[in-house]
């Protein structure tokens, strides 16, 4: 199925869409959350070629120990592209204005989509409601899905009964390993709280994984079991 996705005429407007044959190696990474040096062991690890594409699923930073780093990382390296996940939506609205905040990364985090597309693949931040249609999705809704019938992190999560039509990638809701489901592929596995950071290799259906390091402690009952 390569029908594209349509959102509300709002968000419709901030969704990227790009044909895959144009690139070889695609990859779709989690949550990095201002580690720039983690980023750059996976992204050592994948051995870019030049027509290779990453995905960032969206919070490049804050919570990390250099979100400067990641941004001029992605913003410098036109083989990486990210949607906005909701720590860049913070920024934007001005509810965060970090001390690390230097000129143009404001501007930088408004030119984020909020989805990009491929074949039949959707990244967004957070989620999609599976009892709405996408038209029905704000851009805020996106970028925090987690539990719209339910509690928080107590669940039930979105992916539990999404059902398609097409495969969402997102991050948002930490996991201890990544969420692999038919429709949803989830790929924050805690990278600032001591877990990885983890891309999804596209073309080969495998995920790539390297250890991170603890920059902030978090619960247990806020890192989910996906079983």
């Amino acid at each position: 199925m390569n029908t594209k996705p349509q959102f509300s005429n709002d968000v419709e407007t901030r969704h990227e869409r790009f044909e895959t044959d144009s690139h070889g190696e695609i990859y779709i990474v989690g949550d990095v959350h201002g580690s720039p040096n983690i980023l750059e062991q996976l992204l050592a690890e994948l051995e870019l070629a030049d027509d290779d594409l990453v995905v960032f699923v969206g919070d490049l930073v804050r919570k990390g120990p250099d979100s400067p780093g990641v941004i001029d990382l992605v913003r410098e390296d036109p083989r990486l592209v990210s949607v906005r996940g909701n720590n860049e939506q913070k920024v934007v609205r001005g509810d965060k204005n970090p001390d690390w905040l230097r000129d143009g990364d404001r501007e930088y985090f408004e030119s984020l989509p909020v989805a990009i597309s491929f074949d039949n693949a959707l990244v967004v931040h957070g989620g999609v409601d599976p009892q709405r249609s996408l038209a029905d999705h704000t851009a805020e809704e996106l970028l925090t899905m987690r539990s719209p019938h339910g509690d928080g992190y107590d669940g039930p999560f979105w992916y539990d009964d999404y059902d398609g039509p097409y495969r969402v990638f997102f991050g948002h809701t930490v996991h201890d390993r990544p969420v692999e489901r038919e429709h949803a592929v989830g790929l924050d596995t805690g990278c600032v709280y001591g877990g990885t950071l983890t891309a999804y290799d596209y073309r080969n259906d495998e995920f790539r994984t390297v250890e991170a390091k603890t920059h902030q402690e978090r619960a247990n009952s806020k890192i989910v079991d996906p079983a």
